[in-house]
């Protein structure tokens, strides 16, 4: 397959997975859509490496998180970060619930060794997944080390109607408010306004706008997110933090500072192919997933999910009420451990973008829910996931 038919390819199954969610205005999100597309199509016609065929290999995906996930940064601030606490709460909360439920009852339904080399996974990133898949190898467990990697693949097929579901849901309460002049932007605690962003005196300043070229802007995204890289090496002696974790938070303190832009990526034109080269690089773990595979842990991984789910569903609403949360957002927060990002971006937007009649609401939808889901998911996959695997190795 030749680099261009296999771009093409990749890029037509994303698009099909836009379609049906503007069509089904976003019921069902475009990235399960897809990733039932991708599965069909690595059990049919597609080869299994199409994604690195179509020209998103490792170290251009790798490059696209780094800057993806600084340019994320810069569309939060100190003080939301700060007023997220209760978000990063309900987050944790959630994680407890999975743990607490696949101990118990999954542990008596499936026995201990697949509760906890399915929990891990379950909880979010795939360096989890992998953690538990090289243990259960490690020691002779070799449908168990399948399961790790499966759970951490199929989860996603849970936890993207779901979202979406919630997120339409908070979205509508939050538009009839603003609708009905209840609910005003200046009056959301997580998100400061563009005008305020901009108007608020930084330490450097502001580039001339004849300067903000592409590569002047994309440069010093660059810089950032190298900066960061480094100093999570710099620090791990000390204390080992996550180079992605590192790249939100320098982007955060870039952006306030005055050294970045907010959302440079959109400024350089430049955020679209990063975006579809890490959605198909997700999709991407789904060829592993084969009919063999499935059919021999499917009870199992089903069961494992449901239960997992279903703790973090009844303990995030609970912490969540507490916390002046809806159901809904509290939901959705702790179901970003399913996927984390980008998917957590996506499916606001869409919620955003089906409710949204004018630009002025997409905004104010957008400003009060995306801080949430991004917090949410950065706090489970992508630092809690990886502890979490850490310890339940020692349960073995």
């Amino acid at each position: 397959m030749s680099l261009l038919m296999a771009f093409s390819i990749v890029l037509v199954i994303l698009s099909i997975g836009d379609i049906v969610s503007t069509k089904s205005k976003a019921f069902i999100p475009s990235v399960f859509i897809a990733a039932l597309l991708f599965l069909f199509g690595f059990w049919t016609f597609l080869p299994k490496d199409v994604v690195s065929l179509a020209g998103f290999q490792k170290p251009i995906i790798y490059l696209s998180m780094y800057l993806l996930i600084t340019h994320m940064g810069t569309m939060l601030t100190i003080r939301e970060l700060i007023s997220q606490w209760k978000t990063i709460t309900i987050a944790l909360v959630g994680i407890v619930g999975i743990c607490l439920l696949t101990l118990t009852i999954g542990r008596a339904l499936f026995g201990w060794e697949t509760a906890v080399i399915a929990t891990p996974p379950l909880t979010g990133g795939i360096m989890a997944a992998i953690i538990m898949s090289e243990t259960a190898t490690s020691l002779g467990m070799e449908d168990l080390a399948v399961l790790a990697i499966i759970t951490y693949v199929m989860q996603g097929f849970v936890g993207y109607p779901l979202t979406a579901i919630m997120l339409k849901k908070e979205g509508k309460r939050l538009l009839n408010g603003f609708r009905s002049g209840e609910l005003k932007p200046s009056t959301s605690h997580e998100a400061a306004s563009a005008e305020e962003i901009t108007t608020k005196k930084k330490l450097i300043p502001a580039l001339p706008e004849k300067y903000l070229t592409t590569y002047i802007i994309l440069a010093k995204l660059g810089l950032t997110a190298w900066a960061a890289v480094g100093f999570s090496s710099l620090i791990k002696p000390m204390v080992d933090i996550s180079p992605f974790v590192m790249c939100l938070f320098f982007g955060v303190l870039a952006q306030e500072l005055g050294f970045l832009e907010q959302r440079p990526l959109n400024l350089s034109s430049s955020f679209g192919i990063l975006i579809a080269g890490l959605m198909a690089f997700v999709f991407d773990s789904l060829a592993k997933a084969t009919p063999e595979m499935l059919g021999k842990i499917a009870f199992p991984l089903a069961g494992i999910i449901v239960i997992g789910v279903s703790g973090m569903c009844i303990l995030s609403m609970l912490i969540g009420k507490r916390l002046g949360y809806t159901k809904e957002m509290s939901f959705a927060i702790a179901l970003t451990a399913l996927y984390g990002f980008p998917p957590n971006y996506i499916l606001t937007e869409e919620a955003a973008k089906a409710l949204a009649e004018t630009e002025e609401e997409n905004k104010f939808l957008m400003d009060e829910m995306l801080p949430k889901m991004l917090v949410g998911g950065f706090t489970t996959v992508t630092i809690v996931s990886v502890i979490i695997a850490g310890i339940f190795t020692s349960l073995l």
